[in-house]
């Protein structure tokens, strides 16, 4: 019973200042970033841009629409040769659109990969730190892992000092 006094007592010191002492450590990498200032600041900008993604691809579907309506009115009007070629402008109009607002979807969530890529990287020498500090010879995802004592997740401890060293705009890619 000695022996375990001290040690719990020891060990729940260690934890309360952060200075987890253990050979493998955890991280949950995806609250390490959505609840980081940089994380937080990205994905509030990018539920932005994801809305004003959104709002154009219902203007511009509301718009087909409409000229798809209209080129139906006219159908009884026209020749079926000249109709023909009206429709398949139009159905050309209509793929291109496709094409350039999936495009636009697709290099949204590239640019917030490219994002996290970046978190990641710039949080490499915080987690290195904390490496050092618990004598761990290792940092593994959280959710590689089957079961593990809360006590080897640094997750909350690393969100607290990249918050302290991560300037949100130091890290963002030049728009120029």
């Amino acid at each position: 019973m000695l022996l375990c006094g001290p040690t719990t007592e020891a060990s729940a010191q260690q934890v309360q200042r952060g200075l987890i002492q253990s050979p493998v450590l955890t991280i949950d990498s995806d609250r390490l970033f959505e609840n980081s200032d940089f994380g937080r600041e990205t994905v509030k900008e990018f539920e932005a841009l994801g809305a004003a993604l959104a709002a154009e691809n219902r203007r511009i579907e509301e718009a087909l629409a409409t000229e798809e309506r209209e080129l139906t009115e006219l159908r009884p009007t026209l020749p079926p040769a000249e109709f023909r070629v009206l429709a398949d402008a139009f159905d050309e109009k209509v793929q291109e659109t496709r094409r350039t607002q999936d495009a636009k979807g697709r290099d949204l969530n590239a640019d917030l990969e490219e994002r996290r890529v970046i978190f990641l990287n710039a949080a490499v020498p915080i987690l290195e730190q904390l490496m050092r500090e618990a004598g761990a010879a290792m940092v593994l995802e959280q959710r590689s892992v089957f079961i593990s004592s809360n006590a080897v997740d640094v997750t909350g401890i690393a969100i607290e000092r990249l918050n302290l060293v991560l300037d949100t705009s130091d890290f963002l890619p030049d728009e120029n």
